[in-house]
């Protein structure tokens, strides 16, 4: 049986917690962002669950208009941008500028990724590329202002090891990040570029090369035990030691932790199991991160990790399920003080990498479904969110926080089953694979112990489980409609977003005591009023 006990004191001292994982979360491409439930969804994670930056594809695809060629003359447009770019600003978050794909015009060749042709190649011309890149930032200090361009990020591409998104070669991607580093900082020298925005974590040398060679992936085919291969972050020691050698900035390090042992579902060769690393394996990875930048000649570089989830596939009806939630929990509490965003991909499934899904739930990145329904997922960053910026005591699984300006405690633990190695492991043939998952695990003991508050100091204790903000249950009792009606998706809505209040007091001594029994795949949040 799991035994979790927390016990702080208010009057105790306190290190400075940084809230990495709502620094930066992600989006599907820009053009989505045009649309009205995109908007309202975007407001309510920013609202609930305190999201600061906000990153996502095709700034440059043809559905944007930025850029066309007449005669071979560069022609600019921004009128999408400004739409988009002024409801993002105006809803309370940045953009992390992510450069790419391709326009069209500008491309070296014609070769597209996903449904809506995202032209993953590099310029014909690095001088236009570079008088695009330049053209529109000062577009946006001319209209938002150089203080406010200041505090975004700017990263060049993303995953540019992988042949879909990035079809040319690593020096090829080096040269492109040298070209938009050095534009940049012609533009402002306090304007923040990084790279190289890579994925994934490979245990092998098929991204060694300029090309990757999926002939040298024998260590994941043929290993049973993945977690004793040694993971790297693809191209990030090579990508700095370039950056010294040609003496270009790094003020962030980007790449895309995912657990897995795949990138892309359409990118795995014949062999590939498609298997989810251990438990521990972000936590791990992350630190090595750490360590790898530590030790460079950027040592003062931010780290950013611009997308990251329990797997890198669009149709894994895990995202949808609790298990997710929980291990979003568990990673970002285990990662303390690693790095300086870790961003979900992404917060919702207005999201279409693979086209529209073809059922309300089907495995989508989102912690917000198409309709507007939350997911688990919502609750664990929403849950995050509600702690404190100062860190009081980290226990085997959850920690006690305070408010630095009201004093107010608050504590979360986190019940992720031992009998569950894995990292939240995909589900792809069927949703009853998920829900099989779900059904491991005791229930154990949580005991949170909160002294020093006032005396009957209100405190709640919120609760998410199989039952509680679970819409998963609702949607499969109502026989798991494809496009729920409007009753259904309100009903659907209440379900997701119903976790259990309970409004507790401590006693006349000011002490608290929360002492009963955690199911497995649950959340606690405890939080003095």
């Amino acid at each position: 049986m799991t035994t979790l006990h927390l016990k702080a004191s208010a009057s105790a001292v306190g290190k400075p917690l940084h809230h990495f994982w709502n620094e930066c979360v992600g989006a599907g491409r820009a053009q989505e962002g045009l649309r009205a439930g995109w908007q309202e969804q975007l407001q309510m994670v920013i609202a609930q669950c305190g999201f600061r930056y906000l990153r996502f594809h095709g700034l440059f695809h043809d559905d944007m208009f930025v850029y066309h060629e007449v005669d071979g003359v560069p022609v600019y447009n921004f009128q999408y941008v400004d739409e988009l770019f002024d409801r993002i600003l105006d809803a309370g978050i940045r953009p992390f500028v992510e450069f790419g794909f391709c326009p069209g015009d500008l491309a070296s060749e014609k070769g597209t990724v996903f449904w809506w042709k995202g032209n993953g190649a590099p310029p014909k011309d690095y001088g236009k590329w570079a008088e695009l890149i330049r053209v529109t930032v000062l577009h946006w200090i001319e209209r938002y202002g150089l203080d406010e361009v200041r505090t975004w990020y700017f990263e060049v591409w993303n995953e540019p090891n992988l042949h879909p998104f990035f079809r040319g070669t690593k020096s090829q991607y080096f040269e492109l990040y040298k070209v938009t580093a050095k534009v940049l900082k012609a533009v402002d020298k306090k304007l923040r570029v990084g790279g190289p925005a890579t994925s994934n974590f490979v245990p092998d040398a098929r991204f060694d090369g300029e090309n990757e060679e999926p002939s040298r992936i024998d260590k994941v085919l043929t290993t049973k035990n993945l977690d004793s291969l040694d993971w790297r972050p693809v191209w990030v020691e090579q990508f700095l030691a370039f950056c010294k050698k040609e003496k270009l900035p790094v003020d962030f390090v980007s790449c895309h932790p995912y657990p897995t042992d795949w990138a892309l579902d359409e990118h795995t060769t014949g062999g590939f199991r498609k298997s989810t690393r251990g438990v521990g394996a972000t936590p791990r990875d992350l630190a090595l991160v750490r360590k790898i930048v530590a030790n460079s000649p950027f040592s003062k570089a931010e780290i950013h990790l611009t997308e990251w989830s329990s797997s890198s596939s669009p149709r894994d009806f895990t995202h949808d399920y609790l298990q997710a939630a929980i291990y979003v929990v568990k990673v970002n509490l285990e990662s303390i003080g690693s790095v300086d965003s870790l961003s979900y991909w992404t917060f919702t499934d207005v999201f279409e990498e693979g086209g529209a899904g073809d059922t309300a739930f089907h495995g989508g990145f989102g912690m917000i479904n198409y309709q507007g329904i939350v997911k688990p997922t919502f609750h664990a960053y929403r849950f995050l969110n509600a702690l404190g910026d100062e860190l009081l005591v980290r226990g085997r699984a959850g920690v006690v926080t305070r408010d630095r300006v009201s004093g107010r405690l608050s504590a979360l633990a986190y019940h992720y089953p031992p009998e569950m190695p894995l990292s939240a492991p995909a589900s792809f043939d069927s949703r009853d694979t998920a829900v099989s998952t779900l059904a491991l695990g005791r229930t154990g003991t949580l005991r949170v112990e909160l002294t020093g508050l006032k005396p009957g100091a209100a405190v709640q204790v919120e609760t998410l489980d199989k039952t509680h903000g679970n819409a998963m249950v609702a949607w499969d009792a109502m026989g798991r409609p494809a496009s729920p009606s409007r009753g259904q998706t309100q009903s659907l809505c209440r379900a997701g977003a119903a976790t259990k209040k309970e409004f507790l007091t401590a006693d006349k001594k000011g002490k608290f005591v929360l002492d009963r029994p955690m199911e497995p795949w649950s959340l606690v949040l405890v939080t003095e009023l």
